[in-house]
């Protein structure tokens, strides 16, 4: 059963990665980068310490819990614990792996990538249920595809990465309800 499952992995993720165009892979390595998203998380940051002032102090907090538990789960945890080989170092299919840039670290599952862009971006609709936090969900799986695409994650890695970023974010939005219930009043009825 699962060697079956992994060997569709295997075969989704070529199918998947197969969708590649020239003029694509810059686009897709600059998405899948991490750097050129630092504008836009200083831009929610910005927002938020505009929208709560003093009391936005509890938002950092939330957000740096968030991504801690969202990233630990996947490197800390998934990563030494199953020690799956991403599939750019798999013997068995990296000839057929369509490879942007590098490869990056051995083992892939799960993709933390997924993990924390799936977590800021779920955290973010339960805190705002706004079109901003719609659009927030469309970049999380835009970025999340980007790593099948140039050729580090299985879509197995992506789904496990996007379960534990779920899961962070309602922990740690059930922890800020519960811990700074007046917060996040200030919040809905700005919102």
């Amino acid at each position: 059963m699962l060697e079956s499952l992994i060997e569709f992995d295997q075969q989704l993720f070529l199918w998947l990665n197969g969708f590649h165009a020239d003029w694509l892979d810059p686009i897709m390595l600059f998405i899948t980068k991490r750097n050129p998203w630092i504008p836009l998380y200083a831009l929610i940051l910005f927002f938020v310490i505009k929208q709560l002032r003093w009391q936005s102090w509890s938002m950092l907090l939330a957000f740096a819990v968030l991504i801690t538990l969202a990233d630990q789960a996947a490197s800390g945890f998934f990563k030494p614990f199953f020690e799956r080989l991403r599939p750019c170092h798999e013997p068995s299919i990296q000839a057929m792996v369509h490879m942007v840039k590098g490869c990056g670290g051995k083992f892939g599952f799960a993709s933390s990538h997924a993990s924390n862009t799936i977590a800021l971006a779920t955290f973010l609709w339960l805190i705002y249920r706004n079109v901003y936090a719609k659009m927030m969900i469309v970049w999380a799986i835009v970025v999340s595809y980007s790593r099948i695409y140039v050729g580090v994650h299985y879509p197995g890695d992506i789904i496990m990465g996007a379960i534990l970023g779920i899961l962070a974010a309602i922990i740690t939005y059930n922890l800020y309800k519960r811990i700074f219930p007046n917060h996040l009043e200030k919040i809905h009825s700005i919102v």
